[in-house]
């Protein structure tokens, strides 16, 4: 049980949260529109932008500048992109053949935790879906990332306010603590639940209604349709991105077998090392000292920091690393969630075997995810889809860059990956201002509509049941 003090505190930033949820709470579609436009263009200017990521880096840690920089420019614009134009106040959905009315209400003050592994566009993205579903959001930063948080929250209070909305639409909990943040989870009307299996965890069993991620393992199947050279750069693109923070970045490539020597030769032309049998086993035990913990000295780390860590003399111009591996599950760590630029090969001959792999590999590690596949073959990668245990099956498409929404996919823009019942979440789909919504539905009377047993059921059952 919370402190008193832990209690008191979240319990102020709530009734602020409330009280400024309530001034808009039958706001116009046109008034929280304007702002969340505002929030969204005040975050992707340069100077900001640019400030923000380094912030980040230094706080967290983790990642790059120009790789989060990036993430702003993009992720907070497809955001708005995916927004803009949609209707979030009123009528949702009307149907005359059946007399239905669906109209959006808002849920109230949401509960906003923020991973340090993507500090800088999350709180946007996630403020910006508050304002636009006229809701309020308190946002529960990572300790190692308070000022950040603070920085970006300063930014969209400031737009609020110009605005002529009240500022406490979005709130920092600037007293950063696991108690606290189990608190807000208590007392706030939804959870958006972004990072560890453990937070996630807590969302869950907090009593309040949450939208929350599973732990990410994403794997890619190459076959020998596509040109190497263009699958390694995008993988290589893909996992180098903020030196790996995302879950989504590829952790194993499952090659087909009669390819795998040119695809290697191609990674290794992008940048990657293949390791060796000795330097596999140090890389291993530098990453998990103790056989199960990843080493967090390692985690969105540049190659070159990683090679040091385990002793490993990386050749210049190298910034991600490979392993090949045959096993799965415990006793093979490789085979899971690195959130390093650390990628796992496997081989495969016939198509079913690397169908397999991917559900063996997601099953120990990422259920629910993702995969992705590279292949020139659209029924192949639709035989992927149907027999994978996984939300987002990306196809010729760098993952970390593609299954959270891109300019060049139709999925929806987030930085919160719903896993479905598979990675013990309630959505299996990319989490948007869309999951921010109540409906009431209005119903209309209609003529009696009820049919015949003749038009309802089929003859064959009819006459089976006699």
């Amino acid at each position: 049980m919370a402190s008193e003090e832990a209690r008191t505190y979240i319990a102020a930033l709530v009734a602020r949260a409330r009280a400024a949820q309530r001034e808009i709470e039958f706001a116009t579609q046109e008034t929280v529109d304007a702002a969340a436009e505002a929030i969204c263009w005040a975050a992707v200017q340069p100077a900001f932008a640019r400030e923000l990521a380094q912030l980040a880096v230094a706080e967290s840690r983790m990642g790059d500048e120009e790789s989060k920089y990036a993430k702003m420019m993009n992720k907070v614009r497809g955001g708005w992109f995916d927004m803009k134009g949609q209707a979030s106040v009123g009528i949702l959905e009307e149907d005359h053949v059946n007399g239905l009315v669906k109209i959006a209400k808002p849920v109230g003050v949401l509960g906003a935790l923020v991973p340090c592994t993507n500090c800088e566009a999350t709180p946007v993205l996630k403020a910006a879906w508050a304002v636009k579903t006229r809701n309020a959001v308190i946002l529960a930063p990572h300790p190692r990332t308070r000022k950040t948080n603070a920085r970006v929250v300063a930014m969209m209070r400031s737009v609020l306010a110009k605005q002529g909305l009240p500022e406490d639409l979005v709130i920092d909990m600037s007293e950063v603590s696991v108690e606290n943040s189990g608190e807000l989870m208590a007392q706030c009307d939804l959870i958006l639940a972004t990072g560890g299996p453990g937070m996630v965890a807590a969302a869950y069993s907090s009593g309040t209604p949450a939208y929350g991620v599973g732990a990410g393992n994403a794997v890619t199947v190459v076959d020998d349709t596509q040109p190497m050279a263009s699958v390694a750069e995008k993988i290589r693109r893909s996992k180098t991105f903020d030196q790996a923070t995302s879950c989504s970045s590829e952790n194993s490539a499952v090659i087909q077998s009669g390819v795998y020597g040119e695809f290697v030769a191609a990674m290794e032309k992008e940048g990657g090392y293949l390791c060796s049998a000795g330097e596999k086993a140090r890389l291993q035990q530098a990453m998990w000292p103790d056989g199960k913990t990843l080493n967090r000295d390692v985690v969105a780390q540049s190659a070159a920091k990683i090679a040091q860590v385990a002793k490993i003399a990386l050749p210049a111009g190298k910034t991600f690393l490979m392993v090949e591996e045959s096993g799965i599950g415990e006793g093979f760590p490789f085979s899971g969630e690195k959130l390093s630029v650390v990628i796992t090969l496997y081989r495969w001959e016939s198509f079913d075997e690397a169908v397999e792999l991917v559900n063996r590999i997601t099953t120990h590690s990422g259920a629910g995810h993702s995969c992705g596949i590279h292949t020139s073959d659209r029924e192949r990668a639709l035989k992927l889809a149907a027999k994978v245990r996984v939300s987002r099956v990306m196809v010729n498409q760098p993952q970390s860059l593609s299954n959270s929404g891109a300019w060049t996919n139709g999925m929806p823009v987030t930085l919160t990956l719903g896993c479905g019942t598979w990675g013990g979440n309630i959505a299996s789909e990319n989490i948007t201002w869309k999951h921010l919504l109540n409906t009431t539905w209005v119903s209309f009377p209609l003529a009696n509509k009820q049919p015949s047993d003749e038009v309802l059921f089929s003859e064959a059952v009819r006459k089976g049941a006699n």
